[in-house]
């Protein structure tokens, strides 16, 4: 058992202000695996006054100095790879395989992205008689989630630091382990001290003594829906910027002419990655009324292939999920959803056969559900899908965008042309045509209450910048020329 009990503040491994700890459990086993810090509001307010001595001498750090810290973060990651993919695995029960491809791989490509990005962004312009500067914006909190932890971690701390912030880190108190991984990494590399800082401990305690804190410039904030709410609403006592990435309902179209197969596949390929447990899943197929029933068939025998399974063997396709508390809330909206009427076409809220221990739910599909229903409406965050059916495609759209979020979504024809004229009516932040892969340079955020504010590519690294406008005086006009 791992513990942890120290945090990272000012370029060194620190004793936390308090002596309370926080249990790390295995989500396969339900075991404690780690402790680490409880961390209070004393330990935000060294860890913002260490970020605040070493912002300006970071943001006058050239930009391709910073990229060249960030390049030698992303190698000492790829060294670890492994690790961390094994650490995420426990934490949160991704299979090993998935999770050493996306949990590591991803992360470890972004530092990458933002170390080539920080030499070649530009950073001012000329527009009329003026030169645009973008600058940073000064100590950024970033708190992130547990599904995708260090992914997250990454899309907040790389472009941040790559645009001349400093940073003091929460992650979630769920899924730690990571963010202490990344932490040496980053001391390794002789980062400045300051520039980069880690607080743990839970959100009504460090992560809200952040959001409120005056030295607090801006805060990046990844979560529920209600949290971001709550951020919002310390962050405007002193009008700092927020970026929020939040909830999503997402659904995937199903058009009349679409290859019905490929389209359940990726429907629930993308709606059962990591137990469910991902904000943009595809968590609601739109299939038309004339093709329920192949639809519900195809779903049917496609859910009996996610093979359910401690996350370190070989042949488990989902793990488990989180925590007692999430597979409890995963439980009770599919009781729900057969409560409020809807055709349970596989799983169900019992335990999966031989998985008494650990945190699993068994794949559950249902079919005929009411567009108004609860499992239609709410995130659950579980490996559970809903197949609405709908008359015309005008019906199709209304469905889709009739939820408070606009996250993600997918549209599925064979007329691609069509298809785009289908994702263009869709509230949402982004959308997949028939499957097309997730785009690291792409902006990623949602519309309502899935959030505001972009992360990954370009645009996540605007998000981090101030823009600064010098006017200079016009060149006088040369005289013409005398006869």
């Amino acid at each position: 058992m791992q513990k942890r009990d120290k945090l990272y503040i000012g370029g060194a491994w620190v004793a936390p202000h308090g002596t309370k700890t926080i249990a790390v459990e295995s989500a396969s086993t339900e075991e404690v695996i780690a402790t680490i810090p409880e961390g209070d509001e004393e330990d935000v307010n060294r860890a913002v006054a260490a970020a605040r001595a070493a912002f300006e001498g970071w943001a006058a750090t050239s930009p391709a100095e910073r990229g060249a810290f960030l390049a030698k973060i992303h190698e000492g990651m790829k060294a670890r790879a492994d690790e961390i993919g094994r650490t995420i695995a426990q934490e949160v029960g991704m299979p090993v395989k998935l999770a050493t491809r996306i949990q590591a791989g991803s992360p470890t490509f972004t530092f990458s992205l933002y170390a080539k990005m920080a030499a070649g962004f530009k950073w001012e312009e000329k527009v009329g008689n003026s030169i645009v500067l973008r600058e940073p914006v000064g100590v950024v909190a970033a708190i992130t989630p547990w599904n995708y932890p260090l992914h997250q971690i990454a899309a907040k701390v790389a472009p941040a630091l790559a645009a001349g912030c400093t940073v003091v880190l929460k992650p979630s108190e769920v899924a730690p382990l990571n963010a202490f991984i990344l932490a040496e990494i980053i001391d390794s590399v002789g980062l400045p001290k300051g520039v980069f800082n880690l607080v743990t401990g839970y959100g009504p305690v460090v992560g809200e003594a952040m959001a409120r804190h005056p030295d607090v410039d801006m805060v990046s904030f990844t979560g529920s829906t209600r949290a971001g709410k709550r951020v919002s609403e310390l962050a405007a006592q002193t009008v700092k910027r927020v970026a929020l990435e939040l909830g999503g309902k997402s659904a995937s179209i199903v058009l009349e002419d679409a290859d019905l197969g490929a389209a359940v596949k990726g429907t629930m390929s993308a709606c059962f990655l990591n137990s469910g447990q991902t904000c943009s899943a595809h968590t609601r197929m739109l299939v038309p009324e004339s093709r329920y029933r192949e639809a519900a068939e195809l779903a049917a025998a496609e859910a009996e292939k996610y093979t359910v399974g401690d996350p370190f063997a070989e042949t488990s396709k989902l793990g488990p999920l989180v925590s007692a508390a999430q597979r409890e809330r995963v439980r009770s909206y599919i009781r729900k959803g057969i409560e409020e009427g809807a055709e349970l076409l596989a799983g169900g809220p019992d335990a999966p056969e031989g998985l008494a221990r650990g945190f699993y739910v068994r794949p559950t599909v249902f079919g005929r559900v009411d567009p108004k229903a609860t499992i239609a409406q709410e995130e659950i965050f579980g490996p559970v899908l809903a197949i609405i059916t709908y008359r015309d495609e005008d019906e199709a759209v209304r469905i889709a965008n009739d939820t408070p979020y606009g996250l993600a979504g997918g549209v599925w024809s064979k007329d691609e042309a069509h298809a785009m004229r289908v994702a263009k009516r869709l509230r949402t932040g982004q959308v997949d045509i028939n499957g097309a892969p997730f785009n690291m340079l792409a902006p990623f955020g949602g519309y309502k209450q899935s959030g505001h504010g972009r992360e990954l590519g370009a645009f996540g690294m605007e998000e981090f910048l101030e823009y600064k406008a010098v006017q200079v005086k016009p060149e006088p006009k040369p005289e013409a020329a005398k006869a």
